[in-house]
């Protein structure tokens, strides 16, 4: 006989909705409240690579070139740009919000200018070599969404720095012209600050540094090049540097067609790509000099308080010395009036006068030439100044 098994129903996990903006190539935004197999399907992207942008966990600042998309993790900004839009997390965020303001007013600007030449290349064909040209020299959706994020993060990093350092110099000042516990618990706090920014700050100086040392890498963050190359019925050799997004990519592929029998760029050209994140390192590696900078001044302070603080030591010790050496004396004098103070039959005990006169005068002059020796011996071995 079966038995019969109590089925209790299974709870399905539901996927953490996090909100997200996409904002397009004509500067619109759109908030999406999805999971994060709904953005995986969305760009095309696999799950290690969400991953890193998870504000839970740890990653240090990335970039990444996948074949659709660019994974961008730099500190508060958690972004995936593809060649039509960029996906930003997190948008009511107060460090956020700056930045997709940023976005929809840079973002539209080169693409209508595109969308203008595209135009006036059907009314005057003439022009069609210029305009090409002109198209060539444009900068792709992709890299103008990564412009205004690494600007912003150079900008908050630097603007960080600088709060760093009003706050810094004057506590070191005041702790250099006073040393207590309040300014030293003040300096300590502003060091551990300075030492956590200067981290952050590394991480993306050493991030940039490494895309600039990698042509691959760099060649990875040209998606339009990508599209236009899957796309294009010519081989790849024949695609120019980008193309700007936009719904008539189509035509503007056939036209890199055109062109491509008299113009042929490499896949690894990446002269344009390198001049804008070297533009950026330069900022970051600016922003990393005032923070050694600032280091350099919290150790010149802390060699200086050393250097007072041994100087007080040293005082100490003469202080110690001078009252260890009058405590000799004392010693002395009472050593001299426990020997006459014995009930002891001396002959000296007649006609005491005159002896008590030569006793006081010659125990002190053994105690004076006791204190020279302990001074002297003292200034020889350097415990204090001469």
């Amino acid at each position: 006989m079966a038995r019969e098994v109590n089925s209790v129903p299974l709870k399905k996990k539901t996927a953490v909705i996090t909100s997200w903006i996409s904002i397009d190539a004509k500067g619109q935004g759109l908030i999406l409240d999805v999971d994060k197999y709904a953005i995986m399907r969305r760009v095309k992207i696999h799950a290690r690579d969400l991953r890193i942008l998870d504000p839970m966990l740890s990653y240090p600042s990335t970039i990444l070139g996948r074949e659709k998309v660019i994974v961008l993790n730099l500190e508060h900004i958690k972004a995936i740009i593809t060649a039509e839009e960029i996906l930003l997390r997190d948008p009511y965020d107060e460090n956020v919000t700056p930045l997709v303001g940023e976005l929809k007013r840079r973002l539209p600007q080169d693409n209508l200018t595109c969308q203008g030449q595209g135009e006036e290349e059907e009314e005057k064909p003439g022009a069609h070599n210029d305009i090409d040209t002109e198209e060539e020299n444009e900068f792709p959706f992709e890299f103008r969404a990564l412009e205004v994020a690494l600007e912003a993060i150079c900008s908050f990093l630097d603007a960080r720095t600088m709060e760093l350092e009003i706050d810094a110099y004057p506590a070191l000042d005041e702790l250099t012209s006073k040393i207590s516990s309040r300014n030293l618990d003040r300096v300590r706090k502003l060091k551990s600050a300075m030492t956590r920014l200067t981290n952050r700050v590394q991480k993306v100086r050493d991030e940039l540094e490494q895309l600039l040392d990698d042509d691959d890498d760099m060649a990875d963050l040209y998606l339009s090049r990508k599209l236009a190359g899957a796309c294009s019925p010519v081989s790849s050799s024949g695609v120019p540097d980008w193309y700007p997004p936009s719904p008539t990519i189509v035509s503007k592929i056939s036209r890199t067609s055109r062109a491509s029998a008299v113009t042929v760029h490499e896949d690894n050209d990446v002269e344009e790509l390198e001049m804008l994140l070297e533009a950026y390192f330069m900022q970051i590696d600016s922003t990393l000099n005032k923070l050694t900078t600032l280091r350099e001044y919290i150790d010149d302070t802390e060699d200086y308080i050393n250097i007072q603080l041994d100087n007080h030591r040293n005082q100490l010790i003469q202080l110690e010395l001078l009252v260890s050496s009058g405590t000799v004396c004392l010693s002395v004098y009472s050593l001299v009036a426990a020997i006459f103070g014995m009930n002891i039959p001396y002959t000296w005990n007649d006609g005491h006068g005159y002896m008590f006169k030569w006793v006081i005068i010659l125990t002190g002059l053994l105690c004076m030439s006791i204190f020279t020796s302990i001074i002297s011996y003292a200034r020889h071995q350097g415990l204090i100044g001469s």
